[in-house]
């Protein structure tokens, strides 16, 4: 199959520039990052299947060279708590593109412009549902250290922003992006020719990218309030789908209207996700001499969803493998995509947010294209969810009769021991689990009533349907001569208080993202103080 990052035949070249790249950076400069493409080397990205030498050089250093900027302003203070003492507040947030990029940026960093979007006739001042909103959002707030997920730079759906730049400079804080995809699909419409049918046409004029502006960048991001050394992105060896040859050939879901109008033929082409590159991780050490050993690794990631649940054990493997000789303290964080299925479920309409913005244009005619699609996609967002480990992907696999095929990637975890010993916290205690709600990985992964708090919803009239938990907090503590898998053994640099903030995602009209934001707090005095 051909390799989304490099082709076999020209490894070796690749290798060696690569390995030039990474020794030359000037060590007194601030930011660094690699060569951006040009507008023409997009659209040679989207038609040429097998680009030249030189620019699938260019491409291949934006895959395996991460941007980085260490121009935060200093900070050297810890949050306290009475039931942690002082403590380091780790975030994730898959943040679907940025597409509500004014709304996350308020709630990070603008308190004032925050209570702004709240509706007054929703959120009445002194309710407990504004309480609540105004509560997630201090605590995300206060957070050290954040990973996103699904981060745009230079897409039209997301306002052309750099995003992580962007919110990194309103925190003052330092970052590190690392890219996974080059997207390719709006290059189409910079060349499309106009259409005699003016629906059509104003499909072609909606989908338009500006060239000066378009830099088609899509990754994740590690934001700091520390220092960021040792940053390096890695590309998976296991890419299980290929998103250039398959998006070419067009979703499956829309196959049946092929014969039936040219415009649902055009509207196909709108939902591929023409794209160079693959899924990766991102790796970077926080730097503060409070913080256990010096440093804290940062592991970035973001698991294929295109594929069965083995495959991502498989990107899981090697994940682990990079990081087995790492002897200070990690923290794991990313949209594992622990659905059970192939593919994660989403609405017809979101689908076409996502790759294209959020324009009226598609507010007036979304429902008209997706005539005859959300029925089947409702039933097979049913058969998805619907069960047992559709909010605890980590309950046991039970053959023939309750099957879990994600119980693997969560053994996987429990099992692994770095070299110095040391595996992830999988402990689950009620003192140190919010709400009270223990059990396994409750520390660091909010449970509810019935598993655990799900992170990525969809809006649908069942409640049930529609929920799922795929995204996650891993932490190695400090101290590698435990296994933390007792109340009793170390609690430093432990998780604390898990939280999937629930209400934040829903203060706008469409909602911020399709997953929620989640808080855990790492100890960093040696003996921790439980309630």
């Amino acid at each position: 199959m051909f390799h989304p990052l490099i082709s076999l035949h020209r490894r070796s070249l690749v290798a060696a520039v690569l390995l030039v790249v990474f020794l030359v950076p000037s060590a007194f400069a601030n930011t660094s990052g690699p060569q951006l493409l040009t507008y023409p080397e997009l659209v040679r990205l989207y038609s040429e299947r097998e680009p030249d030498a030189e620019l699938e050089l260019k491409l291949n250093r934006l895959l395996t060279t991460p941007f980085i900027s260490n121009n935060g302003a200093p900070h050297g203070s810890f949050a306290r708590s009475p039931h942690t003492g002082e403590f380091l507040r780790f975030a994730f947030w898959n943040i679907e593109r940025g597409l509500e990029y004014d709304a996350i940026e308020a709630i990070f960093a603008d308190p004032a412009a925050f209570e702004a979007l709240l509706d007054p006739e929703e959120y009445p001042i002194g309710s407990e549902k504004r309480e609540q909103v105004m509560e997630e959002a201090t605590a995300l707030r206060m957070a050290d250290v954040i990973v996103l997920n699904e981060v745009d730079w230079g897409m039209k759906r997301s306002g052309y922003r750099n995003i992580v730049a962007d919110l990194a400079s309103k925190l003052g804080m330092n970052y590190a992006f690392g890219l996974q995809f080059v997207e390719l699909s709006p290059i189409l419409y910079g060349t499309e020719p106009d259409s005699p049918d003016s629906e059509e046409q104003e499909l072609i004029d909606a989908l338009r990218p500006d060239r000066s502006q378009y830099k088609g960048l899509h990754g994740m991001a590690v934001l700091s309030r520390f220092p960021l050394e040792n940053v390096r992105l890695v590309p998976f060896e296991s890419q299980p789908y290929d998103w250039y040859i398959s998006e070419l050939k067009g979703p499956g879901v829309l196959e049946t209207a092929k014969q039936q109008a040219s415009k649902r033929i055009f509207l196909q082409k709108t939902l591929r996700e023409v794209r160079r590159g693959g899924r990766a991780m991102l790796i970077a050490d926080v730097i503060h001499e409070r913080i256990p050993t010096g440093r804290a690794t940062v592991v970035a990631t973001h698991l294929e969803n295109r594929t069965k649940p083995a495959n991502r054990v498989l990107q899981l493997k090697e994940v682990l493998a990079a990081i087995k000789p790492i002897r200070n303290p990690v923290i794991l964080a990313g949209d594992m995509n622990t659905t059970g299925q192939d593919m994660t479920p989403t609405t017809f309409g979101r689908e076409i947010r996502k790759r294209i913005g959020n324009p009226t244009f598609w507010l007036k005619r979304g429902a008209k294209y997706a005539l005859g699609v959300g029925m089947i996609e409702d039933l097979a967002m049913a058969a998805v969810s619907f069960g047992r480990s559709h909010a605890d992907p980590t309950v046991k696999h039970i053959p023939f009769i309750s099957p879990n095929p994600e119980r693997k990637f969560f053994s996987t975890l429990r099992d692994f021991r770095f070299d110095d010993g040391g595996g992830f916290d999988m402990r689950g205690d009620r003192e140190r689990s919010t709400g009270r709600r223990g059990n396994t990985l409750s520390n660091s992964n909010e449970r509810g009533t019935k598993g655990f708090i799900t992170t990525y919803t969809v809006k649908r009239p069942i409640k049930i349907i529609g929920k799922q938990k795929l995204d996650w907090i891993f932490v190695k503590p400090a101290d590698a001569d435990r296994t933390a898998r007792k109340p009793s053994d170390s609690q430093l640099f432990a998780p604390h208080h898990g939280r999937t903030l629930r209400a934040l995602t829903e203060i706008v009209e469409d909602r911020i993202s399709d997953h929620r934001p989640m808080i855990v707090d790492l100890p960093i005095t040696a003996r921790a103080p439980v309630e």
